[in-house]
Order: C-alpha cells, then structure tokens, then sequence
C-alpha cells in the first residue's frame, strides 16, 4: 500500500513536471525570423511590417514568429542576412543584382553566393524633390547647390549617382552632397539646409509628403533626358517610371499631373542557409493571402503574382520554389 502511495505521487510528480515544461518546450520550438527594412518613412518599413503581419497571424500552427527591424536600407539588408544577422531582408532590384554579380560595395567582398530571391514587391521610382526658391527645375540645374543622395548602406545612394553622372554632374565635385538618410532629408529641405534630394521609393511616401506639407514650396523635378535613357538601355534592371504628382502630393507646386523618372523594384531576399521550411511558409502565406496583402499599403495597388515573380537576379530560395511550384507560377 505504501509503496503504492509513493508510486502514485511519483507519477503525479513527473507529469506536474511535464506539464510545467510544456510551454518552455513550444516556445523552444518557435522559430524567430527578423526582416531588415529601411526608413520608418519609406514603404520598406511597412512592406516588412505587412508581411509580419499576415505570417504572424499563423505563429501557432507554424511556430514561426516574424519581426521587422528598420534599418539602412538594401546594402546593410544585403550584407546582414548573408551575416546572418537578417533571415530576410527588402532589397532594391538593382542592388540584388549587384550583390550577385560582386559589383559596387560588393566589388572587394565578391559575389553573394549564399543570396537567394523570394519575390519582388512594388516599383520604387527614384524621385528627386527640390524647394521652389532653389531655382531647381530640372535634374541638370543642381550644379552648385546643396542636395542630400543618401545614406551610405542605402540603395538610393547608388540610384542618386547613377542619375547624376548620366547627366554629366560628378556628385564629389558638382554639387555640395549630404549623405543623410531619407527620413532627416524633408526635415532639411523644410529648414532650408539643402536645396533638394533624392529618394528611391515607392509612392505615395511619408518622406514627401511631409516634405510637401511645410511652409517652404516645393516640386517634383523630372529626372529624365537622353542621358537617363542610356542609363535605362544600359543597366537593365532600371525602367522608365512615372510620379502621379498631383493625385498623391497636392502639396507640390507642379505645372503637370505627372513627373517622368526611372526606377526599380523592391525584393525580398533571404539566405542559402535558412531553412526551407521557413521560405515556403513565408511564401505561401503572402501569395495565399495575396488579396488582403495588397490592401496593406497603396503602392501595391498594382501588384500581380506574375510581376511579383520578375526583377529577381538570385536564384530563388528552394522553400519559395516549392510553393511557386505547387501554385503553377512556375513549372
């Protein structure tokens, strides 16, 4: 009988110490995944946030749980997810390309091997705004003035020079640049320490509608010409583009409703090295719930899941394969 008792407690025992250990066992189970994004003002910070969000909504069945980060933009996402720092990250279309070909910041480093493609998202259009009193009309009237081409880190930065050396303006020697980030820029050009910026973004923009919203008048300046046209029939990850000015910034003091440019397309990359399984849920997830991920933001107004699959330069991530595969998108 006593022996019986005891048996009896040991057993109860070891399934309170079961039971106790049951939630440090799921939670031990939960993958985390970070995503790098950008400026909190650009669309990188809610495209990482939208995509949380719909994965989020399934962390118990899937035991995945996302979380953004904003960060410097393509070139740090680029280098912190091949780190390992990042599972995934939003990276210009150019800049992709890039990390893979061991051009630009990558030319030391050499190619990005371990760098994998999920999807592309939204075009982003390299937008250059100015203040009124400037002068600034067009892309070749900054010469001589102050103009912020982005952080280093950022892929804008990149896009900024490209733009200005089709035109024949070197940014070390033509113009005064600042090398901020894009959210301090609407900031500056509101207090009348630069004349203009660049930015490569989707629209519409909390950057440029703050920076249309102050007391000092502004206008979109087109960034187009025969230079630009080169630049686009040169590298072919750019693609003309154009700003609907006067629908989404009324701010602006713009003649036309439009403003001609060029641009990219946001992607979201990962590693090689993550896991397949987290790819595919990751995937399927936006692509299951294509409809409502369009809704999370405007510049997605025109996404299809066709054009989602373009302007990818990495191989794409077996675990988004798989899916794609699964879906008919690819064969």
């Amino acid at each position: 009988m006593k022996k019986a008792l005891i048996l009896s407690v040991a057993i109860l025992f070891a399934f309170a110490l079961f039971m106790g250990a049951a939630p440090s066992d799921v939670q031990a189970k939960t993958t985390f995944v970070t995503i790098g994004t950008g400026g909190i003002t650009g669309v990188y910070y809610p495209t990482g946030g939208a995509i949380a969000k719909i994965v989020n909504k399934k962390r118990k069945e899937y035991g995945i749980r996302c979380t953004v980060e904003s960060t410097g933009g393509s070139v740090f996402n680029v280098n912190a997810v091949m780190s390992g720092d990042l599972e995934f990250g939003v990276v210009q279309s150019d800049r992709q390309y890039q990390a893979m070909k061991g051009l630009a910041e990558w030319k030391d480093k050499g190619p990005q091997k371990d760098l994998r493609a999920v999807f592309s998202i939204h075009p982003e259009s390299i937008t250059l705004v100015a203040t009124v009193d400037s002068g600034i009309k067009t892309i070749d009237d900054l010469k001589g003035k102050r103009v912020n081409i982005g952080n280093p880190g950022s892929g804008q930065r990149q896009n900024s020079i490209d733009a200005l050396t089709a035109v024949g303006i070197d940014y070390k020697k033509d113009i005064k640049a600042e090398n901020v980030k894009a959210s301090e820029a609407p900031g500056l050009l509101q207090d009348g320490r630069i004349d203009a910026f660049f930015y490569t973004v989707g629209h519409p923009s909390g950057a440029f509608k703050e920076a249309t919203a102050g007391a000092t008048k502004v206008r979109f300046v087109s960034v187009a010409g025969k230079g630009i046209e080169k630049l686009i029939k040169d590298k072919s990850y750019y693609a003309k583009s154009e700003i609907p000015v006067k629908k989404l910034y009324p701010g602006a003091v713009n003649d036309t409703d439009t403003v001609e440019t060029f641009g990219v397309k946001a992607t979201f990359v990962t590693s090689a090295k993550v896991p397949e399984n987290v790819a595919y849920v990751i995937t399927k997830e936006v692509f299951d719930n294509f409809e409502a991920f369009k809704k999370l933001h405007p510049a997605y107004q025109v996404l299809t899941k066709e054009n989602m699959l373009e302007g990818m330069s990495a191989p794409i991530h077996p675990g988004a394969l798989k899916y794609y595969k699964e879906a008919g998108l690819m064969k």
